[in-house]
C-alpha cells in the first residue's frame, strides 16, 4: 500500500535530511579547502598545501570551520531537494499520463531533479553563505580586506544583518540557482543510469543493488554535476566571501573579471579537493538517503 502523499513527502524529506547529514561529516574538511582555494586561488600552491597550511594555522578545527552552517546548508537542501524531487516526479508521471505508481526514465528522473534543485536554492543560499564566509574568514583577515572578528556562526550572521540586512542573505541567489539547475540534471541523471547498469548487470531490482554500488552511483552522479557547474560554483563562492568587503558585482561581472583578469584556470581552483571529497560524500549521501527511505517505506509495504 503505497503511503498517503503527505506521509509520502515526510518521508522524502526526513531521508534526504538524513543523508545530507552524513554528507557533511564525511567530506567537511576537503569542501573547507575547496572554498579556501576557490576565493584565493594565489595563496596556495594546491590543494595538499591548503590543507597543510589551514592545519598549522589553526589545527584541526580550521579544517571544519563552517560545519554547523554546512549541517543546517545540507539538511536544509537535501530536505527540500529530495521532497521536492518526490514531488517533481509525480507531476511529470501526470504530464505525461502515467499512472502514480509508474517507474519514470533515468532521463525523466534527471529533469526531476533539476526542477527540485530551484526549491532547494532558496533554502541552500543564506546557509551556504555564512559557511563559505566562515571558511574563508582567516585568509580575508590575513589580506588585510576585512578586520580581526570572532569565527563563530552567530558573529557572521549579527554582521550580515547589520550591514546588508535580511536581503544581504541572499548574495549570490541567481548564480546559485545557475549552479543546481544543470547540475541536479547530471546529479540524478548519472545517479539513476549508473544505479540502472548495477541492477542489469546484477539482474536485479535497482533497490537491491547493495551498498557498495549505491555508493559509487552517489559518487558518479556527484563528480559529473562538478565537472559541469564547478565555474559556476567558484563564482558563487568568490560573490559570497568578498561581498564581506561591501557591494559585489553579480555572476556575469564576476566571472568575466576573474576569467580576464586571473585566466580560466582561476575558475577551476579548488577542484581537487571538490572530487576527492565527491566519492566519499555523495556516496554517503545517497546511502543515507536509501537507506532510510527504504526503511520508512517498509512500514507501508503489505
Amino acid at each position: 500500500m503505497a503511503p498517503h502523499p503527505v506521509v509520502q513527502a515526510i518521508i522524502d524529506l526526513s531521508a534526504g535530511a538524513i543523508g545530507g547529514a552524513a554528507c557533511v561529516f564525511s567530506g567537511q574538511p576537503l569542501d573547507t579547502a575547496k572554498v579556501k582555494m576557490q576565493t584565493f586561488p594565489t595563496m596556495y600552491r594546491g590543494f595538499i598545501h591548503c590543507v597543510s597550511s589551514t592545519y598549522k594555522q589553526v589545527g584541526l578545527r580550521g579544517l571544519y570551520q563552517g560545519t554547523t552552517p554546512a549541517l543546517m546548508a545540507n539538511i536544509a537542501e537535501n530536505s527540500v531537494l529530495f521532497m521536492s524531487y518526490g514531488f517533481c516526479q509525480q507531476v511529470i508521471r501526470f504530464t505525461a499520463g502515467l499512472p502514480s505508481e509508474a517507474v519514470l526514465s533515468d532521463m525523466q528522473k534527471a529533469c526531476a531533479g533539476s526542477v527540485a534543485s530551484i526549491f532547494s536554492s532558496l533554502v541552500l543560499c543564506p546557509t551556504e553563505l555564512v559557511k563559505c564566509r566562515l571558511q574563508a574568514m582567516y585568509e580575508m583577515e590575513a589580506s588585510g580586506k576585512i578586520a580581526k572578528s570572532d569565527h563563530t556562526v552567530w558573529s557572521v550572521v549579527k554582521s550580515i544583518m547589520r550591514n546588508e540586512g535580511p536581503q544581504g542573505f541572499f548574495q549570490g541567489l541567481t548564480t546559485t540557482i545557475a549552479r543546481e539547475v544543470p547540475g541536479y540534471f547530471c546529479f540524478f541523471g548519472a545517479y539513476e543510469l549508473c544505479r540502472t547498469t548495477f541492477a542489469d548487470y546484477m539482474k536485479c531490482d535497482r533497490d537491491d543493488i547493495g551498498v557498495a554500488p549505491v555508493v559509487f552511483s552517489g559518487g558518479f552522479g556527484g563528480a559529473c554535476l562538478w565537472l559541469v557547474v564547478y565555474p559556476f560554483d567558484c563564482v558563487k563562492s568568490r560573490i559570497q566571501v568578498m561581498s564581506m568587503t561591501g557591494k559585489q558585482a553579480g555572476f556575469f561581472k564576476t566571472f568575466m573579471t576573474i576569467a580576464r583578469t586571473e585566466g580560466t584556470r582561476a575558475l577551476y581552483s579548488g577542484l581537487t579537493p571538490t572530487m576527492v571529497r565527491t566519492f566519499p560524500a555523495n556516496g554517503a549521501l545517497f546511502l543515507g538517503y536509501e537507506a532510510s527511505r527504504k526503511l520508512m517505506m517498509k512500514q507501508y509495504d503489505s
